[in-house]
């Protein structure tokens, strides 16, 4: 495979079996070609966007795991973590890395990149001049995130086991939507309606948990800064049916829950999903689980008296509708992508400094 003086963009394949979404839609991809970019796909037998619909768009294709091979110049773009081998990273890696010093694992992955040379644009840090992240899958995180929610509290009001099964990902929103509905109106039969809360509730990932909420026309209250500011713990979360959080703290708060406060008598809550899943953070405001659940093993049962209460803490929940989540990132993303031929761009060399700032004392 030949390359040219053209920036050279290298889509890489995804390690995780469940992981069907991609950063870059066929689309888009052709816009960059369009814009004078070379771009590389890796096959993918789960992306959710067919290798041919990239060659269509003008797309070259590589085998998986050929960015090892890349031309040095290469960025390789992907979403999740970078599987081990090599020890030595030579190449510019974009990707949702959560580099900062408080993360498992970030002291290896930038000694790798150190030792071979290469550099880590973690999409954590791609920020606009306000820090506000340009490209998330926020949205649809708390869509699928509040999806489940429903779902473990009506299987839960069914007397269903397990909680949650299994998942596998939709084919679109209204496909999810059809598939719990069915058991959500059964269990409706029995209780009445449950009450959630989304705290986090005025950003992206809240609304798409307020629209799931909507859409199913139940009721939901929203927290958000004013009523989180000064920290909890707050009891008055223990009246709700189902909890969502949408937060991610980036400065040490007290928590909003305790394993404490879960011991109380009278408790009302029933699910909580943690959709910022951040449980190796020492910020976490929900440190009452220490691993995140999975696609295989979606629910936890917490050890707290009756009645049941389950936690669901998965890290890609959008990765149960790609399609959608895939085609509103690769949107935001595009405009960013466009710039990576200019070392001087603002929007890269905001995360290069960020990424410095939160990862110090860890040396990059």
């Amino acid at each position: 495979m030949t390359t040219t003086d053209k920036t050279l963009l290298w889509l890489r394949c995804e390690n995780r079996d469940e992981e069907a979404r991609s950063p870059l839609t066929p689309t888009d991809a052709g816009r960059l070609v369009s814009a004078g970019f070379t771009v590389v796909v890796e096959r993918s037998s789960q992306r959710c966007f067919g290798d041919e619909a990239y060659l269509a768009m003008g797309c070259r294709i590589a085998l998986p795991g050929q960015w090892r091979e890349a031309p040095a110049n290469a960025f390789i773009l992907g979403l999740r973590e970078l599987p081990p081998p090599p020890v030595a990273l030579r190449h510019r890696h974009i990707y949702f890395a959560r580099a900062d010093k408080d993360q498992p694992g970030a002291a290896d992955l930038l000694a790798r990149l150190r030792h071979g040379g290469g550099e880590l644009l973690d999409l954590e840090y791609l920020v606009d001049e306000r820090e506000r992240r340009l490209a998330a899958f926020g949205y649809w995180a708390g869509f699928a995130g509040a999806a489940l929610a429903i779902r473990a509290w009506a299987r839960q009001s069914l007397a269903i086991e397990p909680c949650l099964p299994p998942l596998a990902p939709y084919h679109s929103r209204a496909d999810l939507l059809g598939a719990l509905e069915p058991e959500l109106e059964r269990a409706l039969e029995r209780a009445a309606p449950p009450r959630s809360l989304v705290i986090g509730s005025a950003g992206r990932c809240g609304s798409g948990a307020r629209a799931l909420l909507e859409a199913l026309q139940l009721p939901c209250d929203g927290w958000d800064i004013d009523e989180t500011v000064g920290g909890g713990p707050f009891d008055t979360i223990l009246a709700q049916d189902i909890l969502v959080n949408c937060v991610r703290l980036q400065r040490a708060t007290p928590p909003f829950l305790t394993p404490g406060l879960l011991r109380r008598p009278r408790r009302a809550l029933r699910v909580i999903v943690d959709v910022s899943c951040d449980p190796g953070n020492p910020r976490n405001p929900l440190p009452v689980y220490r691993e995140a659940t999975s696609f295989a093993a979606p629910a936890l049962r917490l050890r707290v008296p009756a009645p049941l209460l389950h936690l669901i803490a998965i890290d890609n929940l959008s990765s149960l509708l790609p399609a959608e989540a895939s085609t509103d990132f690769s949107a935001q993303l595009l405009p960013a992508l466009l710039q990576l031929a200019n070392d001087r761009a603002s929007v890269w060399r905001r995360a290069r400094a960020l990424l410095r700032e939160y990862a110090d004392p860890v040396p990059i």
